[in-house]
């Protein structure tokens, strides 16, 4: 949905033969934008941005009930809905699977999209936990034991002493799961 607004009233151009609408470098068609207005005239030249706002819409979950900092999302707490993609720069997870577990960073109203932005990283495990290392590439991977040396944290960069004593690092991948790049 593209909606229009208006060039400033107090603007006072010339009139012209040949205007040519442009895109401003950097600028993207997603939420709010805008397009560029010139005139291309041999006698007049001028040049102009109009404001617009594109609104994507897709899927997205919402909150079913209202539910404060810290609520951990169960099934009932959310639900599948069709949302303004573009209303805000976080993603907006498109399935409850993504959510369920999850702890809220703020608050929210029921019927507010739920947005990366507003979840909590998971802490797959603690810091002395016993952890599973696991490596791979094309068609291949291997796994050890380690002890993490810091909280895991979704997607957050953790270290690990191997039973050799040797520490790596990796990223917090899941439920006592560290995966070391290659």
């Amino acid at each position: 949905e593209v909606r229009v607004g208006q060039l400033d009233a107090r603007l006072k151009l010339a009139p012209c033969a040949n205007v040519q609408p442009y895109l401003p470098a950097g600028m993207k068609l997603w939420g709010p934008a805008r397009i560029g207005l010139r005139c291309a005239d041999a006698n007049v030249r001028w040049n102009v941005f109009l404001p617009i706002t594109v609104d994507v819409y897709g899927p997205g979950i919402v909150a079913a009930v209202s539910l404060p900092t810290g609520a951990v999302l169960g099934a009932a707490d959310v639900k599948a809905a069709t949302v303004n993609l573009s209303a805000m720069p976080s993603a907006a997870p498109a399935s409850a699977d993504l959510v369920i577990g999850r702890a809220l960073s703020k608050p929210l109203a029921a019927g507010d999209t739920l947005r990366e932005a507003d979840l909590r990283a998971r802490q797959w495990f603690a810091a002395g936990d016993n952890v599973r290392i696991v490596a791979g590439g094309n068609g291949w991977r291997i796994h050890g034991e380690g002890q993490a040396l810091n909280p895991g944290l979704e997607g957050q960069t953790v270290r690990v002493r191997t039973e050799s004593g040797r520490i790596v690092s990796g990223v917090a991948a899941g439920d006592r799961m560290v995966e070391v790049p290659l």
